[in-house]
């Protein structure tokens, strides 16, 4: 008898030990799964600079750019390896959403239809849409109506592309999967202006010198507030995120990694 109370209260303890294990593993907040598992995913599109693009170093292909510098520096904080996760950008922000990415650092902008769908951080940088277009054409789209009827391309996913199908829709408007490829579409005379952040035109400009920003600009309003994306409920996972984000933005240690991002030469 004595055997056997033994044996019931050890079952009943080990038992205790295993829901009180499994307990604990269904609290583990998002921050700390980050930490045991040593490392940090995350999602990107490496087809914007100067955020996210390749380079060859060393002859290889490799994934720069501002936000991956920003990326590093999180992974650093959290004293954790950064694994950069590469794919279509339209499939960035679901790659958070199954999982299967812990961040998503790709130049995204927040919106209201994102926000009901996942967290975001403070914003890292501001930048606003830009018409690019051949430098003849410049100054022929200076109004809204002056894109009536004209092909316009946009990056699938973006919202830019939801911009320009509620705002821009007298215009032809043609979503394209890699920002490059609009570019090349551009170049070749296939579509006569791609709506795109400001930072992403500039550099495209300062590598092919017959392309240029159009007369036409956009109110402020329309200004994106780039932040990082991450699962629904995030918390102390999203208030480190914002701690780092804040140390940045005022030390100014953004606007360095954009520096050193220039200094690299696109690969598409």
């Amino acid at each position: 008898m004595k055997k056997f109370l033994v044996s019931t209260a050890a079952l009943f303890a080990s038992l205790s030990l295993v829901a009180c294990s499994s307990g604990q593993s269904a609290e583990q907040s998002p921050l700390d799964k980050i930490k045991e598992k040593g490392t940090l995913v995350v999602a990107t599109s490496p087809d914007y600079a100067p955020f996210e693009f390749q380079t060859l170093v060393d002859g290889e292909n490799k994934v720069v750019g501002s936000d991956i510098m920003l990326a590093q520096k999180i992974a650093d904080e959290l004293g954790v390896e950064l694994e950069i996760s590469s794919m279509n950008f339209d499939n960035v922000l679901n790659s958070v959403q199954n999982g299967k990415a812990d961040l998503a650092i790709a130049g995204l902008s927040v919106s209201p239809e994102r926000l009901e769908v996942f967290d975001f951080s403070e914003p890292y940088y501001q930048v606003g849409n830009v018409l690019l277009v051949q430098k003849a054409d410049a100054e022929k789209i200076a109004t809204v109506a002056d894109l009536d009827q004209l092909d316009l391309a946009v990056q699938k996913g973006t919202t830019q592309e939801t911009y320009a199908r509620e705002s821009l829709s007298n215009a032809n408007i043609i979503s394209l999967t890699l920002m490059g490829e609009a570019v090349n579409e551009l170049k070749n005379g296939q579509v006569k202006a791609i709506l795109l952040d400001s930072a992403v035109a500039e550099g495209y400009i300062s590598q092919n010198p017959d392309l240029a920003i159009a007369a036409l600009s956009f109110e402020a309003e329309e200004e994106n507030a780039k932040a990082i994306a991450m699962p629904k409920d995030s918390g102390d996972l999203k208030t480190e995120i914002d701690k780092i984000i804040a140390e940045i933005v005022e030390s100014g240690e953004y606007n360095t990694y954009l520096e050193e991002a220039a200094t690299y030469t696109v690969v598409e």
